[in-house]
């Protein structure tokens, strides 16, 4: 997309220097960009080459940490419930037993047991932590796929750049950058995409263009020339489906070409099948693709839940990291597994975890990330941080952390379609878990 047709272009942009110049010497607004300013001068530069593509592995509903990545096995019955812990490939780190592969890849991993969010209602929590806002009546953040899409453009892609396959009531969308950022919804894991193919024979096909074509022409008369670049966007969503419908490119969503032997080490659930789509659509040039799995939220029940879900999770995650790494992937793709907040440390009295927005887990990967560490801890009985304690992290330090590896400017200012000046991210870098 070029700058005349964004309507984020660099020509809305609201840089610090033009945010001191509109306040004056006059009064002390200008001490918070300045003291802004100073914080990021100390910030290091990325020790990599800066990532180029994320893949986001969503966990809906919000999975337990205690079943995950931060056991508490002698807790108690109350707060360990049958959850055991196994070691990993890191020394003193320990996983529930339910992720055995995944442990294996542990010194590959970057861990963070000290999550911490404001939200803990679904809908809310799910916006957070896929933008690094929480939710504004006024506007709509774009994820963080649509971030990267809008700051790290391609112009060769025939095919979409930020896409979700299996996607959840909530999927990633283009916000305030607009919709052409949304993601590209992906239902059907076993081939191609569904609703990519012509349904009818060419000839056909070739009569129906025609005529929307002369229909074109007579709407077009009259209006201002840029009307569909800059308003409707329907020409070029036509366009664009044509040049993807007939792109090679497409092949990428298509796993039924792996070896079978890769095919069954993510395992034979559509969210394995899911995964290996996601490293082929990034290593053919996608930016992010969301990959969701979906029944997390164990109000009832939710030791054997977890079963089922880690018994999904756990090859497809760890052969995801796997393979990235064996199509020298990994280091230019970050790889978040993660979802809209933890579970309570005590079992409730349906055997289940309700909503627990502190002191949760994510894992990350790759893209300049440091493998192996943890960062964080909960309390010994599982139960939640000080938010003040300094080893916290909030969702919107991921969001800016992310985008720092990726080489973004997270603190550029786009203007929004209400005229307001908005950051890319407003969380601060995490040193800590970068190398």
């Amino acid at each position: 997309m070029n700058n005349s047709s964004n309507p984020c272009n660099s020509d809305s942009h609201i840089t610090r220097r033009t945010m001191l110049q509109a306040t004056g010497l006059g009064g002390l607004a200008w001490l918070t960009p300045v003291a802004h300013w100073l914080g990021r001068a100390q910030e290091k530069a990325p020790a990599h080459a800066p990532a180029k593509s994320v893949i986001m592995l969503w966990m809906a509903g919000g999975p337990s940490q205690l079943e995950t990545f931060d056991p508490h096995p002698h807790a108690g019955k109350t707060i360990a419930g049958d959850t055991r812990a196994i070691n990993t490939s890191v020394k003193g780190v320990q996983f529930a037993h339910g992720l055995p592969q995944v442990a294996e890849q542990m010194h590959e991993l970057t861990l963070v047991r000290s999550m911490v969010s404001k939200e803990g209602d679904h809908e809310r929590a799910t916006y957070n932590v896929k933008t690094g806002y929480r939710p504004d009546p006024t506007l709509v953040h774009p994820s963080i796929g649509a971030v990267v899409c809008h700051e790290l453009p391609d112009a060769e892609m025939d095919i979409p750049r930020h896409i979700s396959i299996l996607p959840g009531q909530w999927p990633a969308r283009g916000g305030y950058l607009g919709a052409q950022y949304d993601a590209f919804k992906v239902y059907n894991t076993n081939g191609r995409a569904g609703n990519i193919t012509a349904r009818v024979k060419p000839a056909r096909l070739d009569n129906r263009l025609e005529a929307l074509e002369q229909v074109e022409q007579s709407f077009a008369r009259g209006r201002r020339a840029d009307l569909d670049a800059k308003t409707t966007l329907h020409n070029a969503t036509i366009q664009k489906a044509l040049r993807m419908m007939s792109s090679k490119q497409l092949s990428a969503f298509d796993i039924t070409q792996a070896p079978t032997k890769t095919r069954a080490a993510f395992g034979d659930t559509n969210f394995g099948r899911g995964c290996l789509a996601a490293i082929q659509l990034i290593g053919a040039g996608v930016r992010c693709v969301e990959v969701t799995l979906n029944g997390w939220d164990t109000h009832a029940n939710n030791h054997e839940a977890h079963v089922t879900q880690n018994a999904i999770l756990d090859p497809a995650f760890a052969s995801l990291i796997r393979e990235l790494r064996t199509r020298k992937l990994l280091d230019q793709t970050i790889v978040i597994c993660a979802g809209e907040f933890g579970r309570t440390p005590k079992i409730n009295p349906a055997d289940g975890r309700d909503h627990w927005p502190t002191g949760f887990s994510i894992a990350l990967a790759g893209g300049g990330f440091r493998a192996g560490h943890v960062h964080g801890a909960t309390a010994a009985d599982g139960a939640k941080l000080d938010p003040l304690d300094k080893e916290s992290i909030h969702v919107a330090d991921i969001h800016t952390t992310v985008q720092h590896a990726l080489g973004i400017d997270y603190a550029k200012e786009l203007m929004t379609p209400i005229g307001r000046p908005m950051a890319l991210s407003d969380g601060r870098v995490i040193q800590t878990l970068l190398k």
